[in-house]
């Protein structure tokens, strides 16, 4: 009987043990932000293009990776503390700064409480001015394009596509139609036009979502102009 109730002791403490470890509070604070560059946003492919948040000595765990939106943003619940935010190598459609060691560089963020914080980052190249109309079947992009990095690092331009879908998610992995226009054939990056037409949709919609994604040479991810709703 005594050895009984030692088990049923040795049982209760396992059990206290036990809930505590599974009482923890969960992540309650928000992290939240934008990829830019000078303060304008930069669109992405959905959840292709990762960042990770390291806490320094916070035991041995590893960074809380996650992906940013199409249109740039993201978001994510942390505990109160230090954090490293950084994006993986070879990421993104720009440069993220690296250190003379040849590391990847790291933004200091301190929690103690819900904040927003944009990442700056230098894209190869941006879309500017564009603008998409819909008509006749067909939907019409016309826009500019800025070669932001000039230096050693430039790189060339292997294509640019017009994605339209009947979703708000558009990019090479989600639309209805593409059309594509080869760096080579771009003669300047001012007042370039592009036609894609829309297919037949069902069930019907009376409108569609369009962005111009430039895809640059040797870089997997590409970089977009906004996302617009355009109705017909």
């Amino acid at each position: 009987m005594k050895m009984k109730f030692h088990y049923i002791i040795l049982a209760l403490l396992l059990a206290t043990v036990g809930c505590k470890k599974d009482n923890y509070d969960a992540p309650s604070l928000k992290l939240t932000g934008r990829l830019v560059y000078k303060g304008e946003a930069i669109g992405v492919e959905y959840n292709q293009v990762p960042y990770e948040l390291y806490q320094p000595g916070f035991g041995k765990v590893g960074p809380i990776g996650q992906t940013f939106g199409q249109d740039g943003t993201y978001s994510s619940l942390v505990f109160k503390g230090n954090y490293k935010f950084t994006i993986p190598p070879n990421q993104g459609p720009f440069l993220w700064k690296e250190l003379s060691s040849g590391k990847r560089d790291s933004v200091a963020v301190s929690l103690t409480g819900s904040q927003t914080l944009d990442v700056e980052v230098t894209p190869f190249y941006m879309i500017r001015d564009a603008k998409l109309t819909a008509a006749s079947g067909k939907v019409t992009a016309n826009f500019n394009i800025e070669k932001v990095v000039t230096d050693a690092n430039a790189k060339d331009i292997d294509r640019v596509s017009l994605y339209i879908n009947k979703t708000q998610f558009v990019s090479g992995g989600d639309n209805i139609a593409v059309t594509d226009l080869a760096g080579s054939a771009i003669g300047s990056l001012n007042n370039i036009t592009m036609n894609v037409n829309i297919p037949g949709i069902s069930p019907s919609q009376n409108y569609v979502f369009a962005r111009v994604g430039i895809k640059i040479a040797g870089v997997e991810d590409m970089i977009f102009s906004p996302l617009v709703k355009l109705s017909y």
